[in-house]
């Protein structure tokens, strides 16, 4: 088995090439750019550590790992225009950099590139990738029509906020897995048990994604921290807070989402910390992580050849990017 090391810059090698035409250089270059600035790849490598786990890496896991990459940043470009947010990665966000409209078409074409590799994998495969690729797809854009829509809705239930970041977040990683254990030839019972890893993993992933952006180093996390409150979204810090809050706290909150002060973000936290969601948030991030962990034990491999996700997902957990 390969370490998330190794498979990161095995993957980097076939990833980091031109993947657009040359012209029209105001459309393909905005992509280029985008797919230069880095990022954890955590999506395709575990699409390949899927694989592994069940077979030897083979081209096709190679080629569905670039497509996930591909498709993952059309999503993060179309979230960047949907959130105003001015920095991904530490660098220009591309509606930042080229516009809107630029960003829309760059995004698009990404997803569609991300087939052309689809298209590439052998017969034996394709069917069922495309549709659990094509699924997975569906309920990432349904999770963010969701978390915008929480925007606006004055209540939001824990589990409604679960259920979005499920589709949101959870879906992808776990369908990466799926989708390595798929070409690996798994069976049904393995392929749900790595499914299953994946989505209680991106729950305990999102968590601490929402505590980075409340309480992260911005030089670390790469973005606007404070982010999530400026735009009043209901993450599970601020959910948790509204359970907890005092009457006077709450009536702050309230204050705060509908006034939007320059200093909101600096008197939220400090309401946040009040009522210790910080402590909270990183209890609830191990209970999932844990859970995640009991997923990968129920997969039937010999117990060395899960090594390599059992350390991954604990990095993943305590990244402070």
């Amino acid at each position: 088995m390969h370490s998330f090391e190794e498979l990161v810059r095995e993957f980097t090698v076939r990833f980091d090439k031109p993947h657009f035409p040359v012209h029209p250089e105001s459309l393909y270059a905005p992509g280029d750019y985008f797919l230069t600035i880095g990022g954890k790849r955590v999506r395709p490598i575990l699409c390949l550590m899927g694989n592994e786990l069940f077979d030897v890496l083979t081209e096709d896991a190679y080629n569905v790992a670039i497509a996930i990459e591909l498709f993952h940043n059309f999503t993060l470009i179309h979230d960047d225009i949907m959130d105003a947010a001015t920095l991904r990665r530490g660098m220009e966000t591309v509606h930042t950099k080229y516009g809107s409209s630029v960003a829309l078409l760059c995004g698009d074409v990404m997803m569609i590139k991300a087939y052309d590799y689809i298209n590439k994998i052998s017969l034996d495969h394709i069917k069922a990738v495309i549709e659990l690729f094509n699924k997975t797809a569906s309920e990432v854009c349904e999770g963010q029509q969701i978390d915008m829509d929480f925007e606006k809705k004055q209540n939001v239930s824990f589990d409604e906020y679960l259920h979005m970041i499920t589709l949101k977040t959870s879906v992808l990683l776990a369908a990466s897995l799926k989708l390595g254990a798929i070409i690996g030839g798994a069976g049904e019972a393995n392929c749900n048990h790595i499914y299953n890893f994946g989505l209680n993993l991106g729950l305990a992933f999102q968590i601490q994604d929402d505590y980075l952006d409340a309480f992260g180093d911005p030089q670390k996390f790469g973005k606007d921290v404070g982010g999530d409150i400026r735009q009043n979204k209901k993450t599970f810090l601020l959910l948790q807070a509204l359970k907890v809050a005092s009457s006077e706290q709450k009536e702050q909150i309230e204050i705060l989402m509908t006034t939007n002060p320059a200093d909101k973000v600096e008197q939220m936290l400090t309401i946040f910390k009040d009522c210790k969601v910080d402590k909270w948030a990183n209890q609830l991030k191990e209970e999932y992580l844990e859970k995640a962990y009991k997923n990968l034990d129920e997969i039937a491999v010999i117990s060395t050849r899960k090594k390599e996700l059992s350390q991954l997902a604990a990095n993943l957990i305590k990244r402070e990017s």
